[in-house]
């Protein structure tokens, strides 16, 4: 029982500091000079965000969440490939 409650407790902390971590990124993504600095921060968002799924999976015991999760890694992927293929070439062609 308090093993329990002490492991929702470690699960809510690092929630919240991931949720802070993606704040930091966004102000990165906003402020950021160059195209490679926000790609950068949006990636890590993305990565962010996947933690955070991973988590809730694991709080509430539901595989499914991780499929979405794997989904989601690699549409950001892809977004990145793109993206750094039209900061390359000026066009995806």
């Amino acid at each position: 029982m308090i093993y329990e409650q002490t492991l929702d407790i470690m699960y809510a902390v690092g929630a919240i500091l991931v949720m802070l971590m993606i704040f930091f990124s966004m102000i990165r993504a906003l402020a950021g000079p160059t195209a490679p600095d926000r790609v950068v921060a949006i990636n890590i968002i993305t990565t962010n965000t996947l933690i955070i799924i991973t988590l809730i999976a694991r709080v509430y015991a539901q595989v499914y969440f991780l499929d979405i999760a794997m989904v989601y890694a690699l549409m950001g992927f892809i977004a990145t490939i793109g993206v750094a293929k039209y900061l390359e070439k000026g066009a995806l062609e």
